[in-house]
């Protein structure tokens, strides 16, 4: 357990599922996430996550789902990945009333922190629907590259959510760590 700005940082246990859950898909679906600047409720519905989704990271080997209170209240989560020379950042989520502030900044940071330390990568890598600009704008801020290379969205498989149009893919984005 670590403590960065206020912030204890943590691995999510069995106990943790579903108030990430519910942090997860109020960050990013339905009314809850209109709050926040990075709800998805316009481009899907449906869930973004669910308990057994949640669960496989937490057990996954080589893989953590950082879990990070202010006193003693959770209010936001990401996924670590090793994947040979670089790590996989992926369902970060901040509460809606907390976003806009600084938060995921310093969140995103200590992750990276982490990454390299634990396992001593030289990137981080993630994946953003496309027609995300703002969020990718906002991680090309803080240093992450798009890359071009798209994989498709799941059309079809509502554990990821209902499309709202037929243009969603992902695309990779790297940040090297060194």
């Amino acid at each position: 357990m670590e403590t960065t700005a206020g912030l204890t940082f943590r691995d999510a246990t069995d106990a943790d599922v579903d108030t990430l859950v519910a942090l997860v898909e109020s960050a990013y679906r339905g009314d809850d996430s209109r709050a926040g600047w990075t709800t998805e409720a316009d481009i899907l519905e449906g869930q973004r996550t669910d308990p057994e989704g949640v669960l496989a990271v937490i057990k996954a080997p080589d893989s953590k789902l950082l879990t990070v209170e202010r006193e003693g209240r959770v209010v936001a989560c990401c996924q670590l990945e090793h994947r040979g020379t670089h790590a996989y950042f992926g369902m970060f989520a901040v509460s809606p009333t907390l976003q806009g502030g600084g938060l995921g900044k310093v969140i995103i940071a200590e992750a990276e922190r982490i990454a390299r330390e634990t396992w001593g990568v030289t990137e981080m890598h993630m994946t953003v629907i496309s027609v995300r600009d703002d969020l990718i704008a906002w991680y090309e801020r803080r240093g992450y590259r798009r890359t071009g290379r798209m994989t498709p969205f799941p059309y079809g498989d509502e554990r990821f959510g209902v499309p709202q149009r037929d243009d969603l893919q992902f695309e990779l984005l790297v940040k090297p760590l060194v």
